[in-house]
């Protein structure tokens, strides 16, 4: 909320008027009432979005609704000041931004739930439970599989999948639970930030242009020191001992299950080989990743048909293993997908009344570089890191690229101050329900904001 204040701070700066892309000129809408209301509307938005589980609201039904009516204001008044067309200019390149986001996520999410649907990520669980580990072990694994997990997968899917692993092993215990849960909250969120993949954030900045596919991996030190110096600290406090595993029972990996894990690796080296040897945009190699998994589900389902056959079973309506790619493109994060929608559409709003270039002027020119960038990843603890992010590309400021690999970094791992402060926070809240609390997660912060510091203090360093 502290960058809404920032905002509103702002309006009463001196105004700027200033040339879109398009050579349209734009209208300081910052003291007018027009702007006023963008504001009220976007703060009422997002106030339901915080909070979305007291209110079982879901989070992209607010945001949708801002975006909509703060668009509706701007066209109404370039319309009646006989510039019909500017305000259609400005919110087709802001969709075109979000075109390519959704698609690109969204053959990443079809991947994840082919590999949750194959039980690949319940056989890993499933192997952790049976291998007998002490709690200490299990705390040090399931955060370090945390880091190097959510690089490739994303950091929400990454922390559930560790989290069953916790709970199923160590819910005589409750301390064991929490500060696992801690502990796999920062270590997803610091491994998201050192991969394009990782984290929404960094799939913006990347698709920006802003870093380049290899220079995200200048940032796997620091992130390894955001991970390690709370996890080093937090590890005395875990009860000594082994817990007694539930079941024995070993969940297998269906047939396929492995080859889509290649085929996802390959659409990752596709999408990068796009980017960096066709310059062509990164989500058009996505797409044919996503041919790459079509095809193979043909496969399967063709492969599973000529089985039964053999067996004289009918295979009319039934099949043994019905794998529907169209299946696992429906199960995608769809509230989240539309969130980012809403999200975008009405931070490029505000942006196009004024807001963000002031908002720019007071942080990145007043506070400094430095100072704004660790400011940004306090934001994205107590407002979703998206749109912080969305609004730092969108204000565009003049920085060295130390600076942006600094709020990329930012941006990333602040979120892991608070429990409300990530995806995954929020999820294993719900998913360790009593174990895990946000106040549980409180009483760490000092040590995270210890490894928050330090991680900083070391990109500054080594890239600096």
């Amino acid at each position: 909320m502290k960058q809404l204040l920032f905002i509103i701070l702002a309006m009463f700066a001196p105004s700027i008027a200033f040339a879109s892309d398009a050579a349209h000129q734009t209208i300081d809408l910052t003291s007018h009432w027009v702007g006023y209301a963008a504001i009220a509307i976007f703060v009422v938005a997002y106030s339901l979005v915080i909070l979305e589980e007291q209110l079982h609201l879901r989070k992209s039904k607010p945001v949708l609704l801002a975006a909509g009516l703060i668009w509706i204001l701007i066209a109404w008044y370039y319309g009646s000041h006989g510039m019909p067309h500017a305000a259609e200019v400005a919110i087709r390149h802001n969709f075109l931004e979000y075109a390519e986001l959704f698609f690109f996520l969204l053959v990443a999410m079809t991947y994840i739930n082919a590999m949750l649907e194959r039980d690949v990520f319940d056989a890993l669980r499933d192997w952790l439970v049976v291998k007998g580990f002490s709690y200490k072990s299990l705390f040090w694994l399931t955060g370090i599989l945390a880091f190097f997990i959510s690089p490739i997968a994303d950091n929400l899917t990454t922390a559930l999948i560790m989290c069953a692993v916790v709970l199923a092993v160590g819910k005589d215990e409750p301390k064991f639970v929490a500060l696992s849960c801690i502990n796999i909250v920062v270590g997803a969120n610091a491994g998201g930030a050192f991969s394009p993949f990782g984290d929404i954030t960094t799939l913006m900045v990347w698709q920006k242009g802003i870093v380049q596919f290899q220079e995200f991996f200048a940032l796997f030190v620091p992130s390894v020191v955001n991970f390690v110096i709370p996890a080093f600290i937090m590890q005395f406090a875990i009860p000594n001992g082994n817990p007694t595993a539930a079941s024995s029972r070993m969940t297998p990996i269906k047939p396929g299950g492995l080859v889509i894990v290649g085929l996802f690796i390959l659409t990752i080296i596709t999408a990068v080989s796009f980017h960096n040897f066709l310059h062509l945009p990164p989500v058009f190699g996505m797409m044919l990743g996503l041919a790459y998994l079509k095809f193979f589900g043909y496969y399967i389902r063709q492969t599973s048909k000529n089985e039964i056959d053999k067996s004289d079973m009918p295979t009319a309506h039934d099949v043994e293993d019905d794998f529907d790619i169209f299946n696992k493109i429906a199960k995608a994060e769809w509230d989240t997908l539309f969130f980012f929608y809403g999200v975008i559409l009405a931070v490029g709003g505000l942006g196009f009344i004024g807001y963000l270039g002031m908002t720019s002027e007071f942080m990145y020119g007043e506070l400094g570089p430095t100072n704004a960038n660790i400011l940004v990843g306090i934001l994205s603890a107590i407002v979703d890191n998206i749109p912080v992010m969305f609004a730092v590309l969108t204000m565009n400021p003049e920085m060295s690229h130390t600076q942006w690999l600094l709020v990329t970094l930012t941006a990333g791992v602040g979120g892991s101050l608070l429990s409300i402060g990530s995806a995954a926070g929020v999820a294993l809240m719900g998913q360790a329900r009593g174990y895990y609390t946000f106040f549980s997660h409180l009483k760490w912060t000092p040590v995270i904001a210890l490894g928050y510091g330090a991680s900083i203090y070391v990109h500054l360093l080594i890239n600096g």
